[in-house]
């Protein structure tokens, strides 16, 4: 009897967006309009590396960042949701799958003491240069057509379940707990007897919604949640079954 909780990060586990919280250390907490401008669809993380070097040429240094990066909120109930699951580990086991980055996860995790709650964080591999300078590469290569060209969840997914079942480790359900459209590829791949929990009002939930009205709905349940408690409540429910 054992659950497995995949969960995003960016607007999932924080109530912000990790990549773009850090421009607060920005020359006047902007981005010049050409560097914000460059963005295209499915580089993102090409974006960030622009980004980066930005804040790098304006000597903004690591403890800086980290120092901004750790006032980052975490969404509403989730330092209690992260507290009951860091409680009940022999139960769940639990990993991030983000389009962030390793040192901003880690930082945040590390600040609030979080990160022993976490068995794998797959996220774009980030690291400070020689230089100073933060440096982010892609997650891996894929072939995914429907995800942004850094990183398909649902590969991610796939690889830590095939890993785990030649541990000899399966789970009783797979409970997804994500915000973006990007979650909606991982979100496709589960089964029947998993649980999708897409955050009430954004990209994930209308994407779900939208597939139920065009009659090729996803298999696995839907349970929408505003705030961690009410993802709290399910798991108690789960552990009391």
């Amino acid at each position: 009897m054992k659950f497995l909780l995949v969960f995003d990060f960016d607007h999932t586990i924080i109530d912000e967006n990790s990549d773009t919280w850090i421009v607060k250390c920005a020359p006047e907490r902007k981005l010049p309009n050409g560097l914000r401008n460059s963005y295209q669809p499915g580089h993102w993380t090409e974006y960030m590396g622009r980004v980066f070097v930005y804040l790098g040429d304006n000597g903004v240094k690591e403890d800086e960042m980290k120092r901004t990066m750790t006032t980052i909120p975490f969404t509403a109930g989730m330092i209690d949701l992260l507290g009951f699951i860091g409680k009940n580990k022999e139960l769940f086991d639990c990993i991030i799958v983000s389009d962030s980055n390793t040192v901003f996860i880690d930082w945040i995790l590390k600040a609030a003491d979080f990160h022993k709650v976490f068995d794998e964080v797959f996220t774009n591999p980030a690291a400070f240069s020689s230089t100073g300078y933060l440096t982010v590469q892609h997650f891996h290569a894929h072939h995914c057509a429907k995800c942004p060209k850094n990183l398909c969840k649902r590969k991610v997914l796939k690889e830590f379940l095939d890993k785990q079942l030649e541990r000899g480790v399966s789970y009783t359900q797979i409970v997804y707990i994500g915000d973006g459209g990007n979650d909606l590829c991982p979100v496709m791949f589960l089964k029947k007897s998993d649980i999708a929990m897409p955050r009430q009002g954004y990209t994930l939930e209308k994407k779900i919604s939208q597939l139920a009205q065009s009659l090729s709905p996803v298999q696995c349940s839907v349970l929408v949640w505003s705030s961690a408690i009410d993802i709290m409540s399910y798991l108690k429910l789960l552990i009391k079954e």
